[in-house]
């Protein structure tokens, strides 16, 4: 009888078994992980937070001016001047402050004289000559209010203009922190009301995603998908949006 042959034959079946047996329990452990992965990555809820804020523009910008049409290039520049005096006494008694106050270089345009058909000729009419004024300041209010006042300047026989002011916030930046805060807290708070009723609870973060400021005049309704950022209020609304996913445990 050969034993040798036959030990070698029971070395092989046990070799063997012992292969598939470590192949079954390495399967096992990577069906486990597999699983368990799975599970880490599809047990996620994605929640959008918002958060809102009333502000006041601090910082304002208005431009006016006015001009003077006169036949005489010269006589129209000595008249412009007058009225940029007067103007500028004008905003002394509104207590302007002058360092506030930039005066860009003088508009000179051609008028000429029409034909029976309303077009232009070669023939000059007058000259046209245009003194723009810009105010930028922290007085927000003080300015505002000259800005709707400023046109009783006709009354001295100026052509005066007063043109629509812009607003602006000036601490954007550390508000767009602070609305982002709140907005992260306020997705956080609705991922676990949403869970909640299931018997859940949240984990971490996943991950997040910061959408667009929406500043808007308080009483809009207009969003964009690229941000608004008006101008034209003096009390405004910030609103931020975040994208946020949570693990549910």
């Amino acid at each position: 009888m050969n034993t040798k042959g036959s030990f070698k034959d029971s070395q092989i079946i046990i070799l063997g078994l012992c292969i598939a047996t470590a192949t079954i329990i390495a399967s096992l452990i990577l069906s486990q992980g597999f699983l368990k992965v799975m599970k880490f990555k599809q047990q996620v809820i994605s929640v959008t937070g918002s958060a809102q804020k009333n502000i006041k523009s601090d910082y304002i910008v208005w431009k006016c001016g006015f001009s003077r049409r006169e036949a005489d290039l010269q006589t129209a520049y000595a008249k412009l001047k007058e009225d940029l005096i007067k103007v500028q006494a004008y905003f002394d008694t509104k207590q302007v402050n002058k360092a506030e106050i930039t005066i860009p270089q003088i508009v000179i345009s051609k008028i000429y004289k029409k034909n029976k058909e309303g077009k232009d000729t070669n023939d000059l009419e007058a000259y046209e000559l245009y003194q723009g004024l810009d105010i930028r300041s922290n007085e927000v209010d003080k300015i505002d209010i000259l800005a709707r006042e400023s046109t009783e300047l006709i009354n001295q026989g100026i052509n005066f203009e007063s043109y629509a002011s812009a607003f602006f916030y000036t601490k954007l930046d550390e508000l767009k922190i602070e609305m982002l805060a709140k907005a992260t807290a306020n997705a956080k708070l609705r991922a676990e009301n949403m869970v909640k009723a299931a018997g859940n609870t949240i984990g971490f973060m996943r991950s997040a995603r910061m959408g667009v400021f929406q500043i808007t005049p308080i009483t809009s309704t207009d969003v964009s998908d690229y941000g608004e950022n008006d101008t034209s209020a003096l009390e405004k609304k910030v609103m931020a949006v975040v994208t946020a996913a949570f693990s549910i445990e």
